[in-house]
């Protein structure tokens, strides 16, 4: 299956090197997962005269009357007239029209497919697929047609949809069961009535009818979630049998001393739990690498501070990573005031440190008199260096790549304990499959006293009323937020569009009445911290800023969050921009502000942002609008890279294969049982095409 693509007959060097530059296709396995999108049954075709706007999709069989290019420059296009025995439809190109000229003849019977329209009353179908047609019963094929995706350069090339399907059919004619193994247990086919991994590749691609088709559709989902699950899986056995790590065997001074006397408030019970899983997995000697989930305000940062405290007192350094200067400065702050009266030495390091105080900083983490460092990135470089750094969390995990992750292993002998943590809840299911190589807790639950906070949705026309209401929060003593999207490719734009919105907020809001911060990316450090602490310390009613301000800002005094444009945002950063308010004791709104035209998904996300102050429901309703590719933090983890698979539509396979895999690596981890064998020797086929890492 290793076998370079031109070994195949058809295949000439040119030909290899197209499919490889346009569809990855490089040996025979991918081609034989380059899979349909689907089928044709020459057998059940429309009749022209019969088509109605009840039909989406139509396919007809007819003949060529007319061709005809109309038009000039972009609004060239070529027509064409196709006729059967009851009607006629149009067919038009408005791109590849040269070639489309060439592939089609008048008087030529022809198979057309594609999405119905009408024009003028009459049946039209705009690029449609068109190939020769010739009845089934002529060319004698027992199986239904497959349709390939193909791409536009080569369909000129003469490697259309219907190519790729000739060479497909060739190399299942080469391939016998033993170049097909088996590569599931016999107990998983017998218990789910699988076909056999042989008949599902040859079925997916040529199917005798739909029926085979769907069972070899379910076959091949349930071995591509399954192996993502087991991979993973083995990466964490591996971890928690084998990786040595640091051991925290006592609860000690630091730790009581906080939790007795310096607790600003009664942990929830939720808190209490992951507290306890994370303790026994730090004392346990074994490496702990931990996904944190918690929901806006659900207090992941103390519990987070408290575990560093519980490295201190087993002689360790901790470490905060954080993704912006406004974060980790928000942490420092926050950290700093929790500790004020205990003896420990709290540091921050960010790309502003500069001169004397870096130099302090590093020197500290050196000579081990540092017991917290907190920062961004710059706590990875390389000339920071740990006496004996224990324990490191990484905050806002999604917004950090892999490789920066990575560098925190390489800061001590022993690789420290790791607790990666996210504000945007990522729902079970796919936490579990994205992260399946991490443990995972979750805090479900927030500190009793926070207010639901209420969710309005306000047209561009309710402007005036809106703003009315901030001015009556303000004179209620209240501060409000003001916040405009990132929406432009241009840092520039950005910045004109959050100008504008500033001068208009200053028209409803003028000085000396009202004090105004602004808060952006183009902002120089220094300035964009004063600003901060204005509206912190109430110097300023009034926050306008960009979305630097989705994470980190605590103002307890903030009752008002007015998100401009709401519609350009995505559910989990609206939900990140309304956990910054509500956060005291007084009712909180946020309003979601949209221009006149919105689009039916962001019309959905405003619904859903209203009716729930739930962050797992809406990133349960994330997850079905949006799909596993775009929830932030997923892009970098190729385990959602399926071929089939969707672990929206697909959840029921989902659970039967991680249910499957979780009960081989629990009795049998090493897989030498003779039952685990075709899964044992699948996986190490696949090892060295995989990307196997400790961190998701």
């Amino acid at each position: 299956m290793t076998s370079p693509i031109e070994y195949l007959n058809g295949v000439t060097t040119f030909k290899g090197d197209l499919l490889k530059k346009e569809l990855g296709i490089f040996n025979f396995k991918d081609l034989l997962e380059h899979y349909p999108f689907r089928h044709v049954d020459k057998t059940k075709l429309d009749k022209i005269g019969s088509l109605s706007l009840g039909n989406e999709y139509a396919q007809v069989a007819g003949r060529i009357t007319k061709i005809d290019i109309l038009g000039e420059g972009r609004g060239r296009r070529l027509t064409a007239k196709l006729q059967d025995d009851t009607g006629e439809i149009e067919l038009v190109w408005f791109q590849g029209i040269n070639w489309i000229q060439k592939a089609i003849e008048v008087g030529h019977q022809y198979l057309v497919f594609g999405r119905l329209g009408f024009f003028i009353g009459k049946p039209q179908i705009a690029h449609p697929e068109i190939e020769n047609f010739t009845p089934q019963k002529a060319d004698g094929k027992n199986y239904l047609e497959p349709v390939y995706p193909s791409t536009e350069k080569l369909k000129t090339k003469g490697l259309n949809g219907r190519s790729i399907g000739k060479l497909t059919y060739g190399l299942l004619q080469l391939l016998a069961e033993k170049d097909l193994p088996e590569n599931l247990p016999e107990s998983i086919i017998k218990q789910y009535k699988f076909i056999s991994h042989f008949n599902a590749c040859r079925q997916i691609h040529f199917p005798a009818t739909e029926k085979h088709y769907l069972h070899a559709v379910r076959r091949l989902k349930f071995e591509e979630l399954f192996f993502a699950q087991l991979r993973l899986g083995l990466i964490k056995s591996t971890r928690h049998r084998f990786s040595k790590g640091l051991s925290f065997s006592q609860v000690g001074d630091l730790f009581n001393s906080f939790y007795n006397s310096y607790l600003p408030f009664e942990l929830t019970n939720a808190q209490k739990r992951v507290l306890k899983e994370i303790r026994q997995d730090a004392g346990s000697g074994k490496q702990m690498n931990r996904l944190l989930q918690g929901d806006v305000g659900s207090g992941k940062t103390i519990v987070a501070l408290m575990l560093m405290l519980i490295a201190a007192d087993n002689d360790f350094q901790a470490v905060l990573m954080a993704p912006t200067e406004i974060l980790a400065q928000q942490h420092f702050n926050g950290i700093s005031k929790l500790l004020k009266d205990m003896p420990v030495n709290v540091k921050l390091l960010t790309g502003s440190s500069k001169g004397k105080q870096r130099k302090e900083v590093i020197e500290s983490c050196e000579d081990g008199s540092l017991n917290i460092l907190i920062g961004t990135h710059a706590v990875i470089e390389v000339n920071v260096v740990f006496k004996n750094l224990g324990f490191a969390v990484v905050d806002e995990q999604h917004k950090f790549g892999v490789a920066q992750r990575a560098q925190l292993w390489k800061k001590n002998a022993l690789p420290p304990h790791v607790l990666v943590m996210t504000a945007t809840p990522i729902p079970r299911t796919l936490a579990l499959t994205a992260y399946g190589d991490l443990d995972y807790s979750v805090i479900d639950e927030l500190p009793p006293g926070r207010q639901p906070i209420n969710t309005l949705h306000r047209s561009e026309s309710a402007r005036p009323q809106v703003m009315e209401f901030v001015k009556e929060e303000i004179a209620k003593g209240r501060q409000a937020y003001i916040v405009y999207p990132l929406i432009e490719e241009s840092s520039k734009m950005d910045y004109e569009n959050l100008m504008k919105g500033y001068e208009e907020v200053k028209s409803f809001f003028p000085e000396p009445k009202y004090w105004i911060s602004m808060v952006h990316g183009k902002q120089k450090a220094d300035v964009k911290e004063t600003n901060m602490q204005r509206f912190v310390k109430g110097d300023t009613q009034i926050m306008v800023s960009t979305t630097v301000i989705e994470v980190g800002v605590d103002v307890p005094n903030a009752s008002v969050m007015v998100i401009e444009s709401a519609e350009k945002f995505g559910l989990s950063q609206l939900h990140q921009l309304r956990g910054r308010v509500g956060r005291g004791a007084e009712k909180s709104f946020c309003i979601l502000l949209t221009g006149p035209k919105i689009s039916n998904d962001a019309r959905e996300r405003l619904k859903i942002m209203v009716a729930t102050n739930d962050g797992f429901k809406i990133a349960e309703k994330d997850l079905e609008i949006r799909g596993p590719g775009d929830i932030e933090g997923t892009k970098q983890s190729g385990v959602l890279n399926f071929k089939l698979a969707n672990i929206v539509q697909d959840k029921v396979i989902l659970e039967a294969a991680r249910t499957g895999a979780e009960r081989i690596l629990d009795d049998d981890p090493d897989m030498v049982e003779p039952a685990h064998q075709p899964v044992k020797n699948y996986l190490q086929q696949q090892k060295a095409k995989t990307a196997w890492s400790k961190i998701s």
